[in-house]
C-alpha cells in the first residue's frame, strides 16, 4: 500500500436504451459536468472500483448490468491535484465501464462531491461533459445508429 493516489480511475457511463446520459455537476470546479469517475483505491479492480463509485456517488446498484466497455485512455494530471500523486506519476489511466437502464432510474447524489444531475440526449452530454476522455466515452458508445 501506499500514501499516495494510485493513478487509475474508472468513468461510468450511466444511459438509458433510449440513449439519455446521466450526468453529474461536480462540487468544484462549479459548471463542470461529468459521468460517475473516481480513483481506484490499492488492491481494487476496476469493476470493483466503477461499482463502488457508482453506488457512492448515485446511489445505483447495477450488479451483472455493469459492462466493460473494454476502452482505457491515459491523460495528464494536471497540476493542482499532481500532490496527490508519488512524484515521478503524471499520468492517470481510465478504464470505461458503463450500465443501461430502460428508464431513467431515481439518483440519490453524493452532496460531499456532487451538486446537481440530469439526463440529457447522448449528443448534448458529450457536449456538456467537462473532460475529453468522458465526451470521448459517450460518443463512441451511444453514437447513433446508421439509418437503415
Amino acid at each position: 500500500m501506499s500514501d499516495w493516489k494510485r493513478p487509475e480511475s474508472v468513468l461510468v457511463l450511466v444511459h438509458t436504451a433510449a440513449g439519455e446520459v446521466l450526468l453529474l455537476e461536480r462540487l468544484e470546479p462549479p459548471g463542470f459536468w461529468q459521468s460517475v469517475t473516481g480513483s481506484l483505491e490499492w488492491g481494487e479492480s476496476a469493476a470493483a472500483a466503477a461499482l463502488r463509485e457508482l453506488h457512492e456517488e448515485t446511489g445505483l446498484v447495477p450488479g451483472a448490468a455493469l459492462h466493460d466497455c473494454r476502452l482505457q485512455s491515459r491523460f495528464p494530471i494536471l497540476p493542482p491535484w499532481r500532490e496527490r500523486y508519488a512524484p515521478d506519476v503524471s499520468e492517470n489511466r481510465e478504464y470505461v465501464f458503463a450500465v443501461c437502464y430502460a428508464a431513467p432510474p431515481p439518483i440519490r447524489l453524493n452532496p460531499a462531491e456532487h451538486r446537481a444531475w440530469c439526463w440529457l440526449p447522448a449528443a448534448e452530454a458529450a457536449l456538456r461533459a467537462g473532460s475529453v476522455t468522458n465526451r470521448e466515452a459517450i460518443r463512441r458508445l451511444l453514437r447513433p445508429a446508421a439509418p437503415a
